[in-house]
């Protein structure tokens, strides 16, 4: 028997036999006309009886099976996957989630469904401030363990990128131990993570809130920045918590620090942060359930993506962002988890499943705001949520013949295999 050759370009990675190969967004700008194995189904570019390979993690060739196979011999990958006749889509970016924490929130859970509100719990010392105290009374190691258990489910579900913030600290101490424990796991799991500072997530207890931004600014902005490792700037602008002045300076003071804005706006009511957002260029604008159309236009102006967050009014039995104003208006809607205490959801299917039945969006629209929309809400403009040559070869093989199954299946999950930088990878 004649051992396989790898290939001495670097390890191959080939996905083949794929019945459907979502690529990514149509190309509007291309200068040829599609591929005779494409079609379109909305903003989607698929190709029908298709494959990828990847060298050394980046995607290099994507076409019909019977031209990648023999351009690139599965007997030579380091990585060969059969897709079966199964469908083939990007790997899912979660461009926003709180998932480091520690603690149980469980009881305020059948508290709201009670009828008691999030402003209420809060108020009462619940909510943010509860899980702040958990997180300071939690070990290091403990808080690497409960991150990366979330890690986990996310990746088994398909996603390979995700957001994660600090904000459960809210003093320098602290929050330089949350990013740290952020860069820790990304030492460590397949997942790409991309660390955000949010020391204005919240006031703590028995503080002036002018004082504390003072303290966000000057104490724990610089300890940050000497960190190196976050890469953004989050506020929750919100009644009762950050004004749009306090926001602003929060985010500007983040900004001269070198990271980039990003903002919690207009959830429960509605403040300004979008047009803050706007105003400042921020990467994204997230939640956005009572943003009008001023703010819609004005986010568009400014290419600030919004961020829509499904199982955050889910939980919270509110009303859901209106898709549809943004994307007629041309905007590039991404989705996101919210993963948190209080929004306990880790799946991007399931994101995908609440945006098609409660904002409108069909399934084509869902994938493309939880792959490559939602790589621009984390300024990743490298191809990532894409499955185009020079992308990074991160995948999700269903056991399903279309992508149409991510959102149609919510009893479980529809992904089979999951391939990061050009390697099958496993909890």
């Amino acid at each position: 028997m004649t051992a396989a050759t790898p290939d001495p370009r670097g390890p191959l990675c080939i996905v083949y036999n794929a019945g459907e190969l979502v690529v990514g967004p149509v190309d509007d700008t291309a200068d040829t006309a599609p591929a005779d194995d494409a079609r379109t189904d909305g903003p989607l570019e698929i190709r029908e009886d298709a494959a990828f390979a990847a060298i050394n993690g980046e995607v290099v060739a994507v076409g019909p099976t019977d031209e990648i196979t023999r351009a690139y011999p599965p007997d030579n990958a380091a990585t060969a996957i059969d897709a079966d006749g199964n469908a083939v889509v990007p790997g899912f970016v979660d461009p926003h989630t709180h998932a480091l924490f520690a603690g149980d929130r469980s009881d305020e859970f059948a508290a709201k469904v009670r009828g008691r509100s999030y402003q209420e719990i809060l108020a009462e010392g619940g909510g943010i401030l509860r899980t702040v105290r958990a997180v300071h009374d939690a070990s290091d190691d403990d808080l690497l363990a409960n991150l990366r258990s979330h890690l986990d489910v996310m990746l088994a579900h398909g996603t390979t990128t995700v957001e994660v913030k600090s904000g459960y600290g809210l003093e320098a101490e602290t929050e330089l131990r949350l990013l740290e424990t952020i860069d820790r796991a990304a030492a460590k799991h397949p997942i790409t993570l991309v660390p955000t500072f949010m020391g204005a997530h919240a006031v703590p207890a028995d503080t002036d809130t002018e004082d504390y931004v003072d303290r966000v600014i000057s104490d724990q902005l610089p300890a940050v920045a000497d960190q190196g490792i976050a890469e953004f700037c989050d506020v929750f602008c919100e009644a009762d918590v950050f004004d749009v002045d306090q926001s602003q300076r929060v985010l500007k003071a983040g900004a001269a620090a070198g990271l980039t804005p990003k903002i919690h706006a207009e959830e429960f009511t509605r403040l300004g942060g979008a047009q803050l957002a706007a105003e400042l260029e921020a990467a994204s604008a997230d939640h956005l359930l009572h943003a009008t159309a001023e703010d819609v236009a004005a986010l568009v102006e400014a290419a600030v993506v919004p961020v829509l967050l499904p199982g955050t009014a889910f939980g919270l039995g509110a009303a859901y962002a209106d898709a549809r104003a943004f994307l007629e208006a041309g905007a590039s809607v991404a989705l996101a988890t919210d993963f948190n205490p209080n929004c306990h959801v880790r799946t991007m299917e399931f994101v995908q499943t609440l945006a098609v039945m409660k904002m409108d969006l069909t399934p084509a629209e869902a994938l493309l705001a939880a792959t490559r929309n939602a790589a621009l809400a984390i300024d990743r403009d490298d191809g990532t949520g894409t499955l185009r040559e020079g992308a990074p070869a991160d995948a999700a093989v269903l056991a399903a013949p279309s992508y149409v199954h991510l959102a149609y299946r919510f009893d479980t999950t529809a992904i089979e295999t999951v391939v990061k930088n050009g390697r099958e990878v496993g909890t």
